[in-house]
């Protein structure tokens, strides 16, 4: 299984960017699906998470700004991001786990993709 994230870029503070990540295989629409995010000098951390059955969940940090969304059609997860801050600038990283409960821990995911990165400026 092979994930790729794109759509990373520089935006100004209260600007949107839409981050997706292509997964290769045909586990896809079985897999738990993750977006994580690294900020320099700070340990990874979990973003939001989407279940095979569409259930998602939400770290405080991006609630009401964030939408993960999942497009089986096209193996594809996403992540908009409206409204962002200067603090949201990081490495976003999407994962995928053969579980089925979305969970925050890292180590609870089995396959990572590269990275994108996103600094909003302020």
């Amino acid at each position: 299984v092979q994930l790729v994230e794109s759509g990373g870029g520089l935006v100004q503070a209260g600007g949107s960017l839409r981050l997706s990540c292509v997964v290769s295989g045909r586990t896809f629409s079985s897999y738990t699906m993750g977006w994580f995010r690294r900020a320099p000098g700070k340990e990874r951390e979990f973003v939001a998470g989407i279940s095979w059955t569409g259930i998602t969940y939400y770290e405080d940090s991006g609630k009401g700004r964030f939408t993960i969304s999942r497009d089986y059609a096209k193996n594809t997860l996403y992540l908009q991001m409206d409204s962002l801050k200067p603090e949201d600038t990081a490495v976003y990283y999407c994962a995928g786990r053969s579980g089925s409960a979305i969970v925050r821990a890292t180590a609870s995911y089995d396959y990572w993709g590269q990275g994108t990165q996103v600094t909003v400026s302020s």
